[in-house]
């Protein structure tokens, strides 16, 4: 029943919390509430059985709790009562079910952490804490920022919310243009920890990436934008290859090595059409570039016939509309598949001295492999360790390992 318990508060703990905002009215309270009703979860599911509808149950739980702690805390004033009331009227279990209070309540709290008034770095963390359930330590860690700056970046964030009175809504339709970068922003973070989780034992969190796709499409339904049809194409064409990613005991799989076959023929089909869809709608934005770049990938049979002066091309349009150390990185990764691991040495090495890449453990162990195809051992096993100590994911840590011990049983090292 453990395992039961803590399988649905993965899939369902964010889907939760979002509904029990906007029945709160109140972040913190929400999350004891969402807290509250898991605990309670535990001590009866296994003498009950899981309920039929635990989404429900959960919210049902998780507000009746809340309205315990408010007669605890305070004095049963007129305030208090209509908080009270207001509970008591919400949505009865059958209704907090139903898919469309789900898809709403999520892409309210997307726009709420994302509302103008709110600064752009506190509305990413803020996103990541509350959509993706990350801890403070782990937003730190994908920022490349102490933990003290974003455990304050999300206070006042949410302090924010309360003294402003930011509506816990998604805004009238004609407002939605002008709020869409920041709500495609968040959900594009979302899925790149779902594809890549930035800690923990797992490479993929697929609960995170099927989320990210959901509200990309409702997003697309919503407002028929190139930018989101570009972000839904993306999301599509990276997550096709998704299953070929992990090895049959969760290891980690690079893209030279992967299973081809393995891949999702069926998101590869629509995230091309969607990224042709894209095209042809005018202004070209990032999330459009980014995917035909991975459609290059999807579209290759092998690695070896994957386009890769197109790629390094799409990477210059990318930089110059946003530039970006991550994209830079990447760009060398490309530019060394076709002009050697000299180069893409080179252009690793100019970005690790810029310093914002300096605690990335993607960019030392990408200089590491240059290292390694160049002959140079002991250089490449000191920046394997380097990216080893900075890496938080267990796959990722393995696979660092693995090379070093390659490495160092290497016969010119005998």
């Amino acid at each position: 029943m453990e395992d039961v318990i803590t399988d649905i508060y993965r899939s369902h703990s964010r889907r939760v919390l979002a509904t029990l905002i906007r029945l709160l009215g109140d972040f913190d309270r929400a999350e004891e509430a969402l807290h509250d009703a898991f605990a309670a979860a535990t001590r009866t599911w296994p003498r009950d059985g899981v309920p039929a509808n635990p989404f429900g149950w959960l919210v049902s739980a998780g507000r009746f709790r809340a309205i315990d702690h408010i007669r605890r805390r305070s004095r049963f004033d007129a305030s208090v009562k209509d908080i009270e009331d207001s509970l008591y009227g919400s949505p009865d279990e059958a209704e907090i079910g139903d898919m469309e209070f789900i898809e709403d309540d999520m892409l309210r709290l997307i726009f709420t952490c994302c509302h103008p008034a709110i600064p752009a770095d506190a509305q990413m963390a803020m996103a990541l804490r509350e959509i993706c359930g990350l801890t403070t330590e782990e937003i730190a860690h994908a920022f490349l920022v102490p933990a003290p700056t974003i455990a304050q970046r999300i206070v006042r964030a949410k302090a924010k919310i309360r003294t402003a009175q930011i509506p816990y809504e998604v805004p009238a339709r004609a407002e939605l243009p002008h709020r869409l970068d920041r709500v495609l922003h968040v959900i594009y973070l979302v899925f790149n920890e779902g594809y890549s989780a930035s800690s923990g034992e797992e490479v993929v969190r697929a609960d995170l990436t099927a989320e990210a796709i959901r509200l990309a499409r409702l997003l697309v339904g919503l407002l028929h934008h190139p930018d989101a049809s570009g972000l839904l194409a993306l999301l599509l064409l990276q997550d096709s290859r998704r299953a070929a990613r992990r090895g049959p005991d969760g290891e980690l799989i690079l893209l030279s090595d992967q299973d081809r076959g393995k891949w999702d023929s069926r998101k590869i089909a629509e995230g091309l059409d969607l990224l042709g869809s894209a095209t042809r709608q005018g202004e070209v934005g990032t999330y459009t570039v980014q995917a035909a770049i991975a459609a290059e990938h999807a579209q290759a049979r092998t690695l070896d016939e994957t386009d890769w002066r197109r790629i390094v091309s799409y990477y210059d349009l990318l930089l110059t509309a946003q530039p970006s150390v991550i994209a830079e990185l990447n760009r060398a990764v490309a530019v060394a598949m076709v002009d050697g691991a000299e180069k893409g040495l080179q252009l690793v090495e100019t970005i690790l001295q810029g310093g914002e890449l300096r605690d990335y453990h993607l960019a030392h162990s990408a200089r590491a492999d240059f290292l390694r195809r160049l002959g140079r051992t002991e250089d490449a096993i000191a920046a394997y360790e380097t990216a080893l100590a900075l890496c938080q994911q267990s796959p990722e840590q393995a696979f660092l390992k693995k090379r070093i011990s390659e490495l160092s049983a290497a016969p010119e090292r005998q």
